[in-house]
C-alpha cells in the first residue's frame, strides 16, 4: 500500500513543473503598440497609449534601438504590483496605407 501511495506522489510531483510552466505561459500577455519613449536607463518603455513596460532585472534596451513611432509587439507578464515586465519584444511589421483607393492592390478574380 505504501509503495502505491509513493508511486502516486511521484507521479503528481512529476507533473508539477509542467503545470507551473503552463500557468506561467497562461499569464503571459501580448500587446501591439507604437513607441512613445524609452527612458535614459533603457529599462522603461512607454507606448503611445500610455502603457509602460519594464525590462526584466539586469536587462536593458539598447540605446537608439527603438525610435518614437516604431511599431512593436511586446509579450509581458503582469506582476502582483501591476508592473508589466517584458518577456519578449519584437518590431512589428507595418505597410504604409495607400494614399488613395486607386493605389490599392488589385485583386485577381
Amino acid at each position: 500500500m505504501k509503495k502505491l501511495m509513493l508511486a502516486g506522489l511521484v507521479a503528481v510531483l512529476g507533473f508539477a513543473p509542467a503545470f507551473a510552466l503552463a500557468q506561467a505561459q497562461a499569464e503571459e500577455k501580448i500587446l501591439v503598440g507604437q513607441v512613445q519613449s524609452v527612458d535614459e536607463t533603457g529599462t522603461r518603455l512607454t507606448l503611445k497609449d500610455g502603457t509602460t513596460l519594464l525590462t526584466p532585472p539586469g536587462a536593458m534596451l539598447r540605446p537608439g534601438a527603438l525610435q518614437e513611432g516604431t511599431l512593436v509587439v511586446a509579450m509581458y507578464q503582469e506582476q502582483g504590483n501591476g508592473d508589466k515586465v517584458l518577456t519578449r519584444l519584437s518590431l512589428g511589421k507595418s505597410e504604409p496605407a495607400p494614399a488613395t483607393p486607386s493605389e490599392s492592390p488589385k485583386r485577381s478574380q
